[in-house]
């Protein structure tokens, strides 16, 4: 098992006590973060979905606050939809650049770019702590291929990559919204793989993993009925966690209660073209 990246103490910062939320200490009407990310970056611009995340906004400690401050300007990225992203020059250079879709406090993000200096990571969350932690940890780690971005992924996905820009996408343990009223707020959806799909290269690892076995089984089902994805287990089932793939304090608490951890590893497929499909220097039939 590998082992956790601690969490940095960082200095103290003028006005501002370790460990006290900074919103005790801003003054009336000010912006929380005037150089952080922003509240709703995207607004009102692109239309509303049925949201498959709830945004939390709860204490900030004052090194995650001064991380967000000092670092976002340089690393961070807020998700308005305006525009595709050159992530060769978000990067600064021209590596792989893997999503990952909700890192919590960014501990096990901060721990596979540390094992992967090859991987560029583009980490997406709302949780403003998370965002704040994971600026903190690659800051304290040295790492120049994590960049946050705050925001909805939906938006990302669809207005802010070119196609084929991916060479990967991580989602774990996303909200199983257990309830199955709510099951339509689950992320890993026929629409979420068609939408994904068109950014992921041939041969680019969809990875998921989730404690909530229903959600698992759901996840398994959805994957394996889409065309543009293929299981990488040869018995069609679920992957032995990966040993890239660090064991965080989350899952170790959910295995503690009993919990049934599931990874899943599915290839983006490269789709064969048509044999009656026009020729891409003929216009199509009718056109």
């Amino acid at each position: 098992m590998s082992e956790s990246i601690p969490t940095p103490t960082p200095a103290p910062t003028p006005g501002h006590q370790p460990g006290v939320s900074v919103r005790h200490t801003r003054g009336k009407g000010e912006p929380r973060f005037p150089d952080g990310p922003k509240p709703d970056p995207a607004g009102s611009h692109f239309e509303r979905r049925i949201r498959s995340f709830q945004p939390r906004r709860s204490r900030v400690t004052a090194g995650q606050a001064d991380a967000l401050q000092r670092l976002w300007p340089k690393w961070g990225l807020d998700i308005d939809g305006h525009g595709v992203i050159d992530l060769a020059e978000l990067f600064g250079n021209d590596r792989p650049v893997v999503l990952e879709i909700g890192f919590g406090m960014g501990e096990a993000t901060a721990q596979m770019a540390a094992a992967d200096p090859g991987t560029n990571v583009l980490a997406v969350d709302v949780h403003t702590p998370g965002q704040g932690n994971l600026l903190n940890l690659a800051d304290h780690l040295g790492l120049d291929n994590v960049r946050v971005a705050n925001g909805d992924a939906i938006i990302l996905l669809r207005e802010m990559l070119a196609p084929a820009s991916l060479d990967g996408l991580r989602v774990y343990f996303p909200d199983p919204w257990p309830k199955k009223r709510h099951h339509k707020r689950r992320l890993i959806q026929p629409e979420f793989l068609d939408l994904v799909a068109p950014k992921l290269r041939p041969g680019a690892i969809l990875h998921c993993a989730t404690d909530w076995e229903p959600y698992a089984e759901q996840m398994l089902e959805v994957l394996t009925a889409h065309p543009d994805f293929e299981n990488t287990q040869a018995d069609g089932g679920f992957a032995p966690r990966p040993e890239f793939r660090p064991l965080t304090r989350f899952e170790g608490q959910g295995l503690d209660k009993g919990h049934v951890v599931n990874d899943l590893l599915f290839r983006r497929v490269q789709q064969p073209v048509r044999q009656d499909a026009p020729h891409r220097d003929e216009p199509p039939t009718g056109a």
